[in-house]
């Protein structure tokens, strides 16, 4: 009977370990398939460049194809929510990025929620955005332009790349923490504000950076400041906002999500080549050629960002009640 009751104890500690053998095996495989990156935007803009840059990393490192696909639509939802429904087995990830952060107040009848329903993998990098004016605005300074902007509430068109993007928001928070009355006008893309702002249609427009230094250079646009704290490398006499707003502070940032319960192994598989990638020279350079400085750090780090940005831009859209186009 000891001997009996020794061997069903042996078999019932081996039956209590083997579920977790494959899955352990499993996430030490990984990948051994291609694995989708979903970027929810067109191809060409910031977020498919940085899905392109690191998928194509992870893939001569890890030895599978990382391919980038584009589902575009609904301010990045469309993307978000086939990653959300994907198998949580690592093979489907999602370039996260602003509007993610913004959609989850902005749209009211979302069939996810995006702090909820990810696992945070790792942040790629951070953009900042530069406040540019048309030269016929009389301000040199952000202090002059608010005063301009008081004098004349309702009178100042206001560019952003759509109704939700980074530059819509980072004029919002603008607009909110100065008081300032100016008017929003949505375009596709920040192609489309730029070529507005140029041709003096519109008066203003918070910019992601990358492209926009010649503009300033050439006096074609005037530099008012950078919306992050720290000055741009390309743009170093240009001041911050927060300079001259305590507190103010936007930018645009990229980082790679996967559908929850993905396995915490194969998260910091990726977490930990991402962050092999952006410490690497070559590719600091490819990212600092959009604009971006690198942000390495662990998932927990990464989920606290997006929980971050996810609460304060959630009081930037109900105190503006900002809707969707």
């Amino acid at each position: 009977m000891k001997l009996l009751r020794r061997n069903f104890l042996k078999l019932a500690a081996t039956a209590a370990i083997t579920p977790a053998l494959p899955r352990l095996a499993f996430a030490l495989d990984y990948p051994t398939r291609p694995t989708r990156i979903i970027a929810g935007f067109a191809a060409g803009g910031g977020v498919d460049i940085t899905a392109r840059l690191i998928g194509q990393w992870l893939a001569d490192h890890l030895g599978q194809p990382f391919v980038v696909e584009n589902r575009t639509g609904a301010g990045g939802n469309i993307g978000t929510e086939a990653v959300v429904n994907s198998a949580a087995d690592g093979y489907t990830l999602l370039l996260a990025t602003v509007p993610n952060a913004v959609n989850a107040s902005l749209y009211d009848n979302l069939k996810f929620n995006f702090v909820r329903d990810i696992a945070p993998v790792a942040a790629v990098i951070r953009v900042p955005m530069v406040v540019l004016v048309h030269p016929s605005v009389p301000a040199q300074t952000i202090p002059e332009f608010i005063a301009y902007a008081k004098a004349n509430p309702g009178k100042i068109n206001m560019a952003s790349a759509g109704s939700g993007s980074a530059p819509h928001m980072a004029g919002e928070l603008f607009k909110m923490m100065t008081g300032v009355d100016m008017v929003h006008v949505p375009y596709r893309g920040q192609g489309p504000a730029m070529t507005d702002l140029l041709g003096g249609q519109v008066q203003i427009l918070f910019a992601a950076a990358p492209g926009t230094a010649e503009y300033v250079r050439t006096n074609k646009l005037r530099a008012l400041a950078v919306t992050t704290a720290a000055r741009m490398p390309d743009l170093p006499e240009v001041p911050s906002v927060g300079d001259f707003v305590a507190g103010y502070e936007a930018s645009q940032w990229y980082g790679f999500a996967a559908p929850k319960n993905t396995p915490a192994e194969i998260v910091d598989k990726l977490n930990k080549e991402i962050n092999v990638a952006m410490a690497d020279p070559g590719m600091k350079a490819k990212l600092a050629a959009i604009g971006g400085e690198t942000m390495p750090g662990s998932p927990a780090e990464f989920g606290k960002l997006i929980a971050d940005e996810t609460e304060k831009w959630g009081k930037v859209v109900r105190t503006a009640g900002i809707k969707p186009e």
